[in-house]
């Protein structure tokens, strides 16, 4: 106990990541193996982190890590430590750790609880007991910020799913978390309410919001992640800057879909063809093809 309490005040010390995986591991209560296998891995306030991998690779379980469900909601066997906003996860609730990470689940309507979006983003703040003119300034903002003026009185589960995951967003939101961790929030949408969804949580970033994104559609979110990290059998793989992750092999090998335009890069790249980045949009790619007809 004297170690630890010693650990904990020289974190207090120095400036701290906004999360921190310290040689986490965790398995679920019942399985054989290891959904997360020693991860070490830090966040720093205003990233935008993509993860991706294979299916049971360990993204979902990583996600509910950083939000306190794991090891607060999940039982199982534990190792290491998680910290947020310099809080370890194993001493505080998933409530006390709520305004600080917020979650946004894949399947939205399994956190949409009440009966018309007004009342569904005024849950989470009313439980936590803010005061009620806060509460509704924060219900009109988010209301006005995410479009939802047209569906304030309707039930979410009359909703489209695009229009569901814009409410879990909220209510979310809500919450005033400093970071927003989003599960596959486009797996079950048509590419353009995906890309709406996209576009919205990109522009959280740019208002400083600290984002973790499990996703695969690579094509529409690796132009704005600062970094991208992939996960293979609960163990993290490869991380770094988009552009240098994206050409790795090691995508294709453990099959993570690349953006098609890097994908006709590293094609064009083995021709012989050389290219002045990395591009990861179709508008880069031909940009780039241009400037070398010219040259």
């Amino acid at each position: 106990m004297r170690v630890r309490r010693k650990q904990k005040k020289e974190r207090v010390l120095c400036r701290l990541p906004l999360i921190e995986f310290a040689d986490f591991s965790f398995k679920y209560l019942g399985a054989e193996t290891l959904a997360l296998r020693r991860i070490s891995l830090k966040v720093e306030s205003g990233e935008y982190l993509v993860l991706t991998g294979p299916s049971g690779c360990g993204k979902t379980t990583l996600c509910r890590a950083i939000n306190g469900l794991v090891p607060q909601f999940h039982r199982g066997y534990i190792a290491g430590n998680v910290y947020v906003d310099g809080k370890d996860t194993r001493d505080y609730s998933v409530a006390q750790l709520a305004p600080i990470a917020g979650l946004v689940f894949q399947e939205p309507e399994n956190q949409l609880v009440t009966l018309n979006v007004e009342r569904e983003i005024a849950f989470g703040p009313e439980n936590l007991g803010v005061d009620p003119n806060e509460v509704r300034r924060r219900v009109e903002d988010l209301i006005e910020m995410l479009d939802l003026e047209h569906l304030r009185d309707k039930h979410p589960h009359e909703m489209s799913g695009g229009e569901q995951q814009r409410v879990a967003i909220a209510a979310t939101l809500a919450l005033k978390p400093k970071i927003l961790v989003a599960d596959e929030p486009t797996s079950n949408l048509d590419p353009r309410s995906a890309e709406t969804i996209l576009e919205l949580i990109s522009d959280l970033n740019r208002n400083d919001l600290t984002v973790v994104l499990v996703e695969h559609r690579l094509d529409l979110v690796s132009k704005d992640a600062s970094r991208v990290i992939l996960m293979d059998k609960g163990s993290i793989v490869a991380d770094g800057e988009p552009r240098e992750v994206l050409t790795m092999d090691l995508c294709q090998e453990i099959g993570v879909g690349i953006p098609k335009a890097t994908h006709l890069y590293k094609r064009l790249k083995g021709r012989g063809l050389n290219l002045n980045s990395v591009p990861l949009t179709g508008a880069e790619l031909a940009a780039l093809v241009q400037e070398v007809k010219q040259n």
